[in-house]
């Protein structure tokens, strides 16, 4: 089915286990020809749900859709599983190929940063594969999307991750968002937003 990017045309919507066979369609190829991501296999089907439906338990997990067809996702996760960590998320975002570079990207994280700001976070952090010079596996647009969405680079790990029989480094990207009361409120489940 041909894809559009036609922004006008796209819905951003809170995603279901449901949509997992599209979203996995997108994810895939992201296994199998790049090092974006780690995983070495493409995840089942019903791997894929259980992962949707636990992420949407405490975090937002957003589909782009245009034409009733998913283009894109988004997602967030906890940065770290221990209390002290509650008021930071790890972001990940995919988009199908040719709707990358017109700006569903930038819509998607805009959706999900009002939702976390509402949860009471206010780190948003986002983990890159990086690869330095050109690599046919990982294209170097990743980090400057999230620097002109206002992430700057916090850090950088060498060569600790192995796919396709080469070595690749991972950087953090970090954006600050809302304004960071002295004493928060604690986080809030997505499950729980607007129960109150």
């Amino acid at each position: 089915m041909e894809r559009t990017t036609d922004l006008e045309k796209t819905v951003i919507h809170r995603a279901s286990a449901e949509d997992a066979e599209e979203i996995l369609a997108i994810y895939g190829p992201y296994v199998k020809k790049t090092a974006i991501t780690f995983e070495y296999d493409i995840p089942t089907l019903q791997d894929f749900r259980e992962r949707i439906e636990n992420t949407l338990a405490r975090y937002p997990y957003l589909v782009a859709t245009c034409n009733g067809v998913i283009i894109g996702y988004a997602y967030a996760g906890p940065f770290h599983p221990r209390a002290a960590y509650q008021h930071s998320a790890e972001l990940s975002i995919y988009l199908s190929p040719p709707c990358r570079g017109q700006g569903l990207g930038k819509k998607l994280y805009s959706a999900l940063e009002l939702i976390l700001l509402s949860q009471h976070v206010y780190n948003l952090e986002a983990c890159i594969t990086w690869a330095g010079e050109n690599d046919p596996y990982v294209p170097r647009t990743s980090p400057l999307f999230h620097e002109h969405l206002g992430f700057r680079l916090v850090g950088r790990f060498s060569k600790c991750g192995y796919k396709f029989g080469r070595w690749y480094d991972m950087v953090w990207m970090e954006k600050l968002i809302g304004n960071r009361p002295e004493h928060p409120e604690p986080f809030i489940p997505y499950s729980e937003l607007g129960k109150k």
